[in-house]
């Protein structure tokens, strides 16, 4: 099955009940049993939903996975991977990533006894290098936020079962249009539905996919023990939003390549991050393991002024200055101050994410707004 009729039929059937085309939102805390024991699947809504069943039908089969558990936030899904491990175990981690990971990973596990490592990943060479006898998780985004570098999935993967050492991909920026992590020989994908999953800035869900049972069953006690889990309202909505997923995904990345293109003649910009450009450090990899590029990109400006940047920021017209990605809307933020203020400033240079970055999420409206008010804000 094609990815465009998986994002439409995949996991998804019709009601048995009335033949609902569209999974009903099963608005249920508790489900009625027969005796004992003797129920049709269903107990408690922490821990099964027919509507979240659906969902994570649909996302897993996006994935080509087996399994997938649904979270009510990215973060949610984050927490309940780490949970996997126990103190002492170490993680090697891409230094270039979200924000609210790194803040998770070293304000809550930190303390808890569990060592995180951060590394750049664009060099294979450095992850091999960072592991040792202890580590047992690789966390990686690809692209990263906000400095959309590429890292070989494969490649590191290939090092990671060879230690057996989990893998987990953030495969937020990319979604499964663009590159299925598990092909590529990941153990956990890892998504915020909230951005393109869900695709309308309606929705704060999460969602891991695995292939392994086992793994599944360890995530789904963490998720019916821990219970952050979605209601069914919002299940119904991304479910709804992945039938165009294909669709919005295309268009997303043929705008984002004419807006990369167009800043990277610029005048006044220094830099552009975006993978489809064949400056890109790793654009060769890029090209390797994702179908296309993806709607995100950051730039920074000739005169490398945090000043002038949130110029440019206060100045766009259809662009919206919101925290947040992936929507049908064209957005743009200043990570130094919103996405990732909770990495340390220092921490943030030596990854390379300068005060004056600013990144763009690129919608779907009509490319040629889109670059005129890009043109219009940066003068």
């Amino acid at each position: 099955m094609k990815f465009g009729t998986k994002a439409i039929h995949g996991g998804v059937h019709a009601d048995p009940t009335t033949g609902a085309i569209m999974t009903p939102i099963y608005q249920t805390s508790t489900y009625v049993q027969a005796s004992p024991g003797n129920h049709k699947g269903y107990e408690y809504s922490r821990t099964h939903n027919p509507t979240r069943t659906s969902m994570q039908d649909s996302i897993a089969a996006l994935e080509n996975g087996k399994h997938c558990l649904a979270f009510a936030s990215g973060m949610a899904a984050i927490d309940a991977i780490v949970k996997l491990l126990k103190p002492g175990d170490e993680v090697v981690s891409t230094n270039d990533m979200y924000g609210g990971t790194y803040r998770i990973f070293t304000k809550i596990f930190q303390p808890l006894g569990i060592k995180f490592t951060f590394i750049p990943m664009d060099d294979v060479r450095n992850v091999e290098k960072a592991i040792t006898p202890n580590t047992k998780l690789v966390w990686l985004e690809t692209p990263t936020n906000p400095l959309l570098n590429i890292i070989d999935i494969k490649a590191i993967a290939d090092i990671t079962k060879k230690k057996n050492i989990l893998l987990a991909v953030d495969n937020t920026f990319a979604t499964p249009y663009i590159q299925i992590p598990l092909d590529l020989g990941a153990d956990i994908t890892m998504h915020s539905v909230t951005k393109y999953l869900a695709g309308h800035s309606d929705v704060v869900m999460g969602a891991v996919v695995v292939n392994d049972k086992p793994l599944a069953d360890r995530l789904a006690f963490i998720q019916n023990s821990c219970g952050a889990v979605p209601g069914p309202q919002d299940c119904f909505l991304v479910l709804r939003g992945i039938k165009t997923l294909h669709l919005r995904m295309q268009r997303h990345c043929e705008n984002a390549m004419a807006v990369a293109e167009f800043l990277a003649k610029h005048p006044k910009v220094d830099k552009v991050n975006y993978p489809g450009l064949p400056s890109h450090k790793n654009h060769q990899v890029a090209q390797k393991q994702m179908k296309a590029f993806g709607g995100m990109m950051s730039f920074t400006l000739k005169t490398d002024k945090m000043e002038d940047a949130i110029k440019v920021l206060e100045r766009v017209k259809i662009f919206s200055l919101a925290e947040s990605l992936g929507g049908v809307e064209s957005l743009c933020g200043h990570p130094a101050s919103m996405t990732h203020a909770s990495i340390p400033k220092e921490e943030r240079e030596k990854s390379g994410l300068k005060d004056s970055l600013i990144r763009l999420s690129i919608g779907v409206e009509d490319v040629e707004d889109i670059i005129e008010d890009l043109k219009q804000a940066i003068g």
